[in-house]
């Protein structure tokens, strides 16, 4: 399957850990009017400290679970292990809106977002037949369902920004024989359908995910992505869950770029700091491979003027799956996030 594999970051959790509102945050640490982080009680230093808003305007959970997890190391006494998982934590991650209350997660992002003046990174993942049945298998009931649920995200947006990554692989699944035939039509209906609802908001970016650089052909991939609504999108979405050189991502996305009335693309960095895994079986490669590193940190000063932003997409230390002794995807492994940011020194 051209090494297309990789998402494998949907979290069927934390719906009872949705934003609520510009609060959360961090023991022992607040915000300030700008969305500047102020110094904790205990003086230890501050949990997370956010890039300036000219180069990365995109918000930080502060009670998101790599947050979470320095905390309790702090707590602890693992004043070393907290201050690598902080590499993770101080850094905007995508939110992966789950099927359950979608409306009100989306709404909690956006306003918490908001608040300190920053645009929430929203993933969509929830289409009908996903991930051909492997980890991340799940998605929508049907049709119906899923256009539920993508009203629902937007209702939950409103005019509050947000940029969203719409269906990572699903548009790749269509082209290398991972999705039925029969789902096809109605996958690139709902696609489109999605594209149209989101880019009606008023502050939103829509991104349509293209797949990676390892997987195939951007010629493969154009005219769908065209039947899926990407020219009615701001652009397309590479790498997301992958590991991928930037270079080469952004190699590919220029390619694709060229057959798409040359839209602009995002690249998911958060673990290609080593680049892909080429040892063991080719089709597990994107799955927990060893060795990899965080990639460059999310900014919207990149390398090129066709790539919007660098982005973590996927979520630093969240498992891809049950594979090379990994919990399942999109549950927290603390080795794993420690070898990513030690290995990103």
């Amino acid at each position: 399957m051209y090494g297309s594999r990789g998402v494998g970051a949907f979290a069927g959790r934390r719906a009872s850990a949705v934003v609520l509102g510009a609060a959360l945050l961090v023991t022992g640490c607040s915000s300030s009017d700008d969305g500047t982080k102020d110094e904790p009680e205990d003086a230890a230093g501050p949990v997370i400290t956010e890039q300036p808003k000219e180069a990365d305007p995109f918000w930080v959970n502060p009670d998101g679970l790599a947050a979470r997890k320095v905390a309790e190391l702090r707590k602890d006494g693992k004043k070393a292990e907290a201050e690598q998982i902080r590499k993770i934590a101080e850094q905007p991650v995508a939110e992966w809106i789950t099927p359950e209350n979608p409306r009100e997660q989306a709404r909690g992002y956006t306003e918490a977002a908001d608040t300190v003046g920053r645009t929430a990174l929203l993933v969509l993942y929830n289409i009908p037949h996903r991930d051909c049945g492997q980890y991340s298998q799940g998605g929508a009931a049907d049709g119906d369902a899923y256009r539920a649920f993508v009203d629902g995200v937007a209702k939950g947006i409103g005019d509050r920004p947000a940029t969203v990554i719409l269906e990572p692989d699903a548009v790749l699944h269509l082209v290398d024989g991972c999705t039925p035939q029969q789902f096809h039509e109605e996958r690139y209906d709902l696609l489109k359908g999605a594209v149209t609802r989101l880019k009606g908001l008023k502050n939103t970016k829509v991104y349509l995910d293209a797949g990676n650089a390892g997987w195939g052909n951007p010629d493969q991939i154009f005219d769908p992505l065209r039947r899926a609504g990407i020219d009615q999108a701001d652009g397309f979405s590479v790498n997301v869950s992958n590991f991928y050189s930037t270079e080469d991502s952004i190699a590919y996305g220029k390619q694709l770029s060229a057959k798409v009335g040359n839209k602009p693309f995002v690249i998911d960095t958060s673990r290609n700091g080593n680049g892909p895994y080429t040892a063991g079986a080719a089709d597990e490669r994107w799955c927990n491979p060893p060795g990899r590193a965080l990639g460059e940190t999310p900014t919207v000063k990149t390398a090129d003027p066709l790539v919007d932003a660098y982005l973590w997409v996927k979520r630093p230390g969240e498992s891809d799956g049950e594979c090379k002794g990994g919990p399942k995807a999109g549950q927290w492994w603390a080795d794993y996030a420690l070898e990513l940011a030690k290995a990103s020194d």
